[in-house]
């Protein structure tokens, strides 16, 4: 791997510099003054309509986040992704997310080290999709000869953060019956209230852990299966003994995992592990078998549905020049305001409820990939990079945090989401409710963009102090991706698109955007004081005087079980 471009040194980082030494956003005067401006700066990318129009940005500006994409070689390196060049440096692996979504019979055929990419991928596919259809049609019975009803997901990070945020966005699509919860926080609240309704006779638990060892799922997955048996047992539909166990967990759980001596050592059958890849980072992996969930949920039509969707936006980046490249685009508008308005954060506001869960699923694919001191060769970066990604669905969010991006004094850039059709179409007193719902989404960009004036507050008949307070400045930059309906191929096409920002911002700061040695530590951590918290002498003896008193705090607190 070629070491990474200077941003900094290059002629187009001079170039934005100077610019915008001189820049004073007008996005008044720059409407007023190009008619065409909407429609220039609007663009398709699948099914999504895409308007970059309102963002702080000029023709000049444009080209020369155009020349620095270039003299970045952020093309090259999307070649080398897709060709599975080994672009993740720290793990000395290929990066192929890309992979998981190309069609059946794609040409040229994908092998990439010496691994035949599409067939081992399209095996996968069709072994997922041929066990959803057993579960959903009734052919897979629990241990007491009942259909499943409810699908429970143990995982954490990427094997869980994408398929329910997938499962809440898409959940007008589950017509089988099956409904899915999600289980992922060690903390034990989390499976003791998932699972505090269920029937075990129903209920299915998919064990999401590539290797296996995970210390969060493995917990939740041991815990899983005793109040599996304790409750088959209570009811009387096992007698308890090891063998009806071991029968009981083969008909109740499944793995998503390549680990197939532990899956098989925790009780699952090897038959029921669907594996994926080390060049599979868990946050691009929503669209691996970690998705079984949700092929079982929405079914694998649905699933291949979204997995079209993410080709879509693949194929779109890898054919279109740079100045119609969505993705790239979008990632140059990034760098634009973190390297050179100093925006320290990023709102994603979705006009849908099904998205409740997006932003927090970006916080993932964003900070965990770009959140970087040194660059894929060791240095350390030249820029800052990263910013923080939040968010909350509209109209939730303007009674909340909008004071902040309308008024406050930091720059944050937003991007507005929303759909023409909801799924669930609804009238108030003859009006149509979702109408109303996306006259807010207008309105929101519309304000932040042209701001109000103090004459115009003027001109309402107020006076004194509080003009100030009711004028707004506008010029806040915000994008508009609008969509037909919220469908799998859409849902596909939104994912794929910011991790194509997000590899865009990666590229052009030089970092490694595939590895996330930052969870570490406190991992390893966690490991040496767990015997601390369990009472070990030695182990409180060896922490620092800070952890030693928060020690002694949990244990002069902590109530003995009974």
């Amino acid at each position: 791997m070629t070491a990474p471009i200077d941003p900094t040194r290059t002629p187009a980082w001079a170039e934005l510099s100077a610019l915008h030494a001189s820049f004073e956003p007008d996005l008044r005067a720059w409407f007023a003054a190009d008619p065409s401006r909407a429609e220039r700066l609007s663009l398709p990318l699948g099914d999504l309509h895409v308007d970059l129009s309102k963002n702080l940005v000029t023709d000049d500006v444009i080209a020369a986040l155009l020349r620095l994409a270039e003299q970045t070689g952020v093309a090259d390196r999307f070649a080398a992704m897709l060709a599975g060049e080994h672009i993740n440096t720290t793990e000395d692996r290929a990066v192929l997310h890309t992979a998981l979504r190309r069609p059946a019979g794609a040409a040229p055929a994908l092998v990439v080290d010496g691994q035949d990419v599409d067939t081992d991928v399209h095996s996968v596919l069709d072994a997922l999709s041929a066990f959803a259809d057993r579960v959903r049609s009734g052919d897979w019975l629990g241990v007491t000869g009942k259909k499943v009803t409810h699908v429970v997901n143990i995982g954490i990070g990427g094997s869980d953060l994408g398929p329910v945020m997938v499962y809440e966005a898409l959940k007008p699509y589950a017509d089988a019956g099956i409904q899915a919860l999600f289980v992922s926080n060690i903390d034990p609240t989390d499976l003791a209230q998932k699972t505090a309704d269920l029937d075990p006779e129903t209920t299915l638990f998919i064990v999401a852990s590539k290797t296996f060892t995970t210390l969060e799922t493995l917990t939740n997955a041991r815990l899983a299966r005793d109040w599996l048996w304790a409750g088959l047992t209570a009811s009387g539909a096992i007698s308890g003994d090891d063998a009806s166990r071991v029968d009981a967990v083969a008909h109740h759980f499944v793995a998503v995992s390549t680990a197939l001596d532990k899956v098989a050592a925790f009780g699952i059958d090897p038959v029921n592990a669907f594996g994926f890849w080390d060049w599979v980072g868990g946050r691009y992996s929503v669209d691996s078998a970690i998705g079984l969930s949700l092929a079982i949920t929405l079914g694998p039509d649905a699933f291949r549905d979204l997995l079209a969707g993410f080709h879509a936006v693949d194929e779109h980046v890898r054919t279109t020049p740079l100045e119609r490249n969505v993705p790239v685009l979008m990632g140059l508008l990034n760098v634009w305001y973190v390297n050179f308005f100093d925006a320290q954060s990023h709102a994603v506001l979705p006009y849908a409820q099904q998205l409740s869960r997006f932003p927090a699923y970006l916080q993932q694919l964003t900070m965990e990939s770009n959140g970087k001191s040194v660059r894929w060769d060791g240095s350390p970066v030249t820029t800052d990079t990263g910013e923080v990604f939040w968010g909350e669905p509209g109209t939730n969010g303007q009674h909340a945090f909008y004071q902040l991006i309308h008024q406050g004094t930091r720059l944050i850039p937003a991007d507005f989401i929303a759909f023409a059709n909801p799924a669930y179409p609804l009238q108030d007193d003859g009006r149509d409710v979702h109408g109303l719902f996306l006259a807010n989404f207008l309105a929101q960009t519309k304000a932040l963009a042209f701001g109000k004036t103090a004459e115009e507050v003027e001109a309402e008949g107020t006076t004194g102090a509080l003009v100030a307070a009711r004028t707004f400045a506008g010029n806040r930059p915000t994008t508009s991706i609008f969509a037909p309906a919220l469908t799998p191929q859409v849902l596909g096409q939104l994912i794929a698109l910011y991790e194509h920002i997000t590899f865009t911002q990666g590229t052009i700061w030089g970092i490694n955007s595939f590895d996330q040695w930052g969870v570490e530590l406190g991992k390893q951590l966690a490991t040496q004081i767990a015997p601390a918290i369990e009472g070990d002498a030695a182990a409180i003896e060896a922490q620092d005087a800070s952890t030693k008193a928060l020690l002694a705090y949990y244990h002069a607190n902590r109530k003995q079980q009974e």
